[in-house]
């Protein structure tokens, strides 16, 4: 078990990396002001988790376990977005349309309405 976790942390070490490096360097060639660092991130995270879960699902190219540390470790370390995309696209697969724009609203408005609750929070601390 223990390895599984050195596994997970270091994919989680290199996604933070890869994430810190890709999103700088996207930051540097853009014009500043928009944040096209996290654009860059989230639209190669969600290419990268689409091919990792073809590989693994479909394919059989890389093994469950493999599987789960590079999306549990790099990729949830690189960007959370992506899962969101997957989980919201297999909601639409499913036809659950309802359900696929609940999600995206909801992890969406709240995670705005979250995050300024808690920059209201910590002015006040």
């Amino acid at each position: 078990m223990w390895h599984k976790l050195v596994w997970l942390a270091a994919a989680g070490a290199l996604g933070t990396l890869a994430r810190y490096g890709l999103g700088g360097l996207a930051q540097r060639l853009g014009n500043g002001s928009f944040p096209a660092g996290t654009l860059v991130v989230n639209a190669a995270g969600c290419f990268l988790f689409g091919l990792i879960w073809s590989l693994a699902e479909e394919r059989a190219l890389i093994s469950s376990e493999a599987r789960t540390v590079a999306l549990v470790g790099f990729m949830g370390a690189f960007t959370t977005f992506s899962t969101l995309i997957f989980e919201t696209s297999g909601l639409m697969r499913d036809s659950q349309w309802m359900a696929a724009a609940l999600n995206l609203g909801a992890q969406n408005l709240s995670g705005l309405l979250l995050m300024l609750l808690g920059l209201t929070a910590g002015r006040i601390l």
